[in-house]
C-alpha cells in the first residue's frame, strides 16, 4: 500500500509551476500514510480560515521537542507534503501542514494564475507559525520552505521570532524568476507590490538557517543559496547544502538507495544534524 501510494506520490514532486495553480482537492491524509493527526482550523488576523494538519511524531521515535511548519509551493496544497511530513514525523518531529488562503480547504480566495505569490500567503505562514508555538510553547519551531515557500518563510523569519530556518529551492531574485519564465515558457509572471522589498531581507533573518540547494536547479539557482550563506554575519549560522539533481530533487536523490517506506529518512538526517549544530556532509 504504501509502495502504491510513494509511486503516486513522486508524480507530484514536480509540483511547482512558477505562478499558481492551487488545487483544491486532498490526494491523501495523513491517517492515509498511518499518521497520527489533528484537523486545524486557523484564523488569520485579516479573518481569513485555513485548514491545517497537525501530525504528531511517529510512536517510539526519540522525541526532537521541535515543530515544523511547513511551507508549500505555488501548486497543490498541503496534501503535496504527506510524504515529507512523515518523513519527519518518523524521526520524531511534529508537523504542522496547512493549506494557503485559495488553497485546498481553506477559505476561497481570487488568485491570478499568473502570478508568483500574494503578500498575503505570508500571512498565512505566520499564522501557521504563532499557532504552532501557541501549541508547544516549550519547544523549538521553525519553518521549512519549498519553492515558493522559501520566500515566504524567510519573509515570516526575518519578521516574527523563528528558531531556525530551513529551505529547499531557495528563491534568492524574483526578478530572475520572472525572467527565467518569460524567456524559456514565453510566460509572463506577476509579482505583487511589495516584491521589491524582498531581496533585501536575508540579513534581517537571524535564525539558524539551513539552504538545500540543487546544483542543476536552473530556477533557483545553487549560487542563490551559495550567496545568502556567505553574506552572513559571523553570529548568524548557515549552512548549505548541494545535491546534484534539478529543482526540488533532494529528497529524491538521496533516497535513491532507500526502500519507498523509508522515503525522505537520509533527507531528515541532514536537516537533524544541521539542528543539533553538528556539520553536514554534502552529497554530490
Amino acid at each position: 500500500m504504501v509502495r502504491f501510494l510513494f509511486l503516486g506520490f513522486l508524480s507530484l514532486q514536480t509540483l511547482s509551476a512558477w505562478a499558481l495553480k492551487p488545487s483544491p482537492n486532498w490526494w491523501a491524509k495523513p491517517d492515509t500514510l498511518g499518521l497520527k493527526y489533528q484537523n486545524l482550523t486557523l484564523t488569520t488576523p485579516d479573518h481569513m480560515r485555513l485548514a491545517a494538519w497537525l501530525v504528531a511524531p511517529v510512536a517510539g521515535a526519540p522525541d526532537q521537542h521541535t515543530t515544523m511548519v511547513l511551507a508549500g509551493t505555488d501548486s497543490g496544497n498541503m496534501s503535496s507534503f504527506l510524504f515529507q511530513a512523515r518523513a519527519l514525523a518518523a524521526a520524531g518531529y511534529q508537523v504542522l501542514l496547512f493549506d494557503y488562503r485559495g488553497f485546498g480547504h481553506s477559505q476561497a480566495f481570487a488568485i491570478d494564475q499568473n502570478r508568483l505569490y500574494y503578500e498575503e500567503f505570508v500571512t498565512d505562514l505566520g499564522t501557521a507559525l504563532a499557532e504552532a508555538r501557541r501549541r508547544a510553547p516549550r519547544q523549538r519551531v521553525g519553518l521549512i520552505g519549498f519553492s515558493m515557500g522559501t520566500l515566504l518563510a524567510a519573509k515570516v523569519a526575518a519578521a516574527h521570532r523563528c528558531d531556525f530556518l530551513i529551505t529547499d529551492g531557495y528563491v534568492g531574485n524574483l526578478q530572475a524568476i520572472v525572467g527565467y519564465q518569460l524567456a524559456a515558457f514565453h510566460k509572463t509572471v506577476t509579482l505583487p507590490a511589495e516584491a521589491p522589498n524582498y531581496n533585501p531581507l536575508g540579513p534581517q533573518v537571524r535564525c539558524p538557517w539551513l539552504l538545500i540547494a540543487g546544483t542543476e536547479d536552473h530556477k533557483t539557482p545553487l549560487a542563490d543559496s551559495a550567496a545568502a550563506v556567505q553574506a552572513a554575519r559571523p553570529q548568524q549560522r548557515r549552512q548549505l547544502l548541494a545535491v546534484k539533481c534539478d529543482h526540488l530533487g533532494a529528497m529524491e536523490e538521496m533516497a535513491k538507495n532507500e526502500p519507498a517506506e523509508e522515503y525522505g529518512n537520509a533527507y531528515v538526517r541532514v536537516i537533524s544534524r544541521f539542528l543539533a549544530g553538528k556539520p553536514l556532509t554534502a552529497k554530490g
